[in-house]
């Protein structure tokens, strides 16, 4: 197994060590896949400063930092309570309810796009940060209240039982004994939610352009019709992966807790 698991670690590293490596490149060694000329910084410098039409790196950063950081709160803010309830406050019928919500996960997204669109340009979203924003908060709400009910479930009854008992108020309850229990696992969901928003590109494509465009739509953005530039496509590429690898590097050890809340009794 141990040999196993790090074969597929190797499978998984190295397409992304390629992109890395090659964005070090220039096109000339990038296209014959040598190192002629050395390593450079200069493809970077030039997916920095350079623009596709009136897509900019600045201004698709900005956008997936607002969309990314806005619908994860939200989500979080509507989960808590909707998982509190669900695992805490259990009704029988509520079954259906977690079904439904996974269910939404099933529907392939391109199915929902028209609808979508319609009712978008109808309200003038299109082009707007706020359409992405409504979308990412629905993409991951299902999500993450599935995950947040499973880690309040952990939660010891006693000490609920206790607050109840010393008269503490359900907000109390949450706060002060609850969320700091499930807090690994909140920062394990988030990043999930944070990773869907950032890589997300056919909604953004189908109802973003020009200033309201994110991230993915920047590194598409760089591919040219005159050429395969590999090497600026790398360097693309991984500085629009860098932000949510640094999170997920910053946060590792919650998610770790997180993600393995109730495995071990």
């Amino acid at each position: 197994m141990g040999m196993l698991a790090w074969i597929v670690a190797l499978l998984w590293i190295f397409p992304v060590a390629w992109t890395v490596f090659t964005s070090f490149k220039t096109e000339q060694d990038a296209a014959a896949q040598t190192l002629h000329n050395g390593l450079t910084f200069g493809r970077y410098s030039d997916v920095s400063h350079s623009t596709s039409g009136t897509l900019s790196l600045q201004t698709a950063f900005f956008n997936s930092v607002v969309v990314v950081v806005v619908s994860t709160l939200i989500v979080l803010v509507l989960a808590v309570p909707a998982a509190y309830a669900l695992a805490i406050r259990p009704i029988h019928k509520w079954r259906d309810v977690l079904f439904f919500f996974i269910s939404t996960k099933f529907l392939p997204i391109v199915a929902s796009i028209f609808p979508i669109y319609v009712y978008a340009e109808k309200w003038n979203l299109i082009g707007t940060r706020t359409i992405l924003i409504v979308l990412y908060i629905a993409m991951n709400l299902p999500l993450a209240i599935w995950m947040t009910r499973s880690f309040f479930m952990e939660v010891p009854r006693e000490l609920i039982e206790a607050a109840e008992i010393d008269g503490t108020s359900l907000f109390n309850q949450l706060r002060s004994v609850i969320l700091p229990i499930v807090a690994p696992g909140l920062a394990a969901t988030a990043l999930l939610c944070v990773i869907f928003a950032w890589n997300e590109y056919f909604y953004a494509l189908q109802l973003n352009f020009a200033n309201g465009s994110t991230m993915p739509q920047w590194v598409v953005s760089n591919v040219s019709t005159r050429g395969n530039f590999l090497a600026k496509l790398s360097a693309a590429s991984t500085i629009a992966c860098l932000p949510v690898v640094l999170a997920g590097w910053a946060t590792q050890k919650r998610m770790i807790r997180g993600l393995s809340m109730g495995a071990i009794k």
